[in-house]
């Protein structure tokens, strides 16, 4: 049996999107490009040819990790979720307690996080120390900078 993937169906969207643009927009702009460069003659010396075949390697290879990232994930629906303990899609506000600094992220698939956005993966160490947590939980996860202390302040 497969892996299933997490997302959240925002995430989900998104990824679509980028596959439709890429299929209806992108792939025949390049076809395009492809051909008026093979216009101009000789292609063994053609920058815009060889540009454009790159560019083609690149949006065919995202094509298929797209379909096949896709054909793997499951959309979880956060808002089903309502309690008292931290499940996947769900926003929280941590505090690292060795710093005071306090953070909000969302809990996310791992092909939609994005920590700048606040959008952290459940495949994370963080992630993964959230997942069950409540609020008023004190936990350590171990990070590349030692090892760290967590407080789940709110579930959002």
């Amino acid at each position: 049996m497969m892996n299933r993937i997490p997302i959240t169906r925002e995430g989900y969207e998104r990824l679509r999107k980028e596959l439709e643009q890429l299929r209806q927009v992108e792939r025949p702009q390049n076809i395009k490009a492809i051909e008026e460069a093979r216009a101009h003659g000789d292609i063994s010396e053609n920058a815009e040819f060889h540009a454009a075949k790159e560019r083609q390697s690149f949006i065919e290879g995202r094509i298929r990790d797209l379909e096949h990232k896709m054909s793997m994930m499951e959309i979880i629906e956060s808002q089903k979720f309502s309690g008292t303990k931290v499940v996947f899609g769900c926003t929280v506000l941590v505090e690292n307690l060795d710093t005071g600094e306090q953070v909000k992220y969302q809990l996310v698939g791992p092909d939609e996080s994005d920590v700048k956005q606040g959008r952290l993966s459940v495949t994370s160490p963080l992630g993964k120390a959230l997942i069950g947590r409540e609020v008023g939980d004190v936990f350590q996860i171990q990070t590349p900078g030692g090892l760290r202390e967590y407080e789940l302040i709110d579930i959002l």
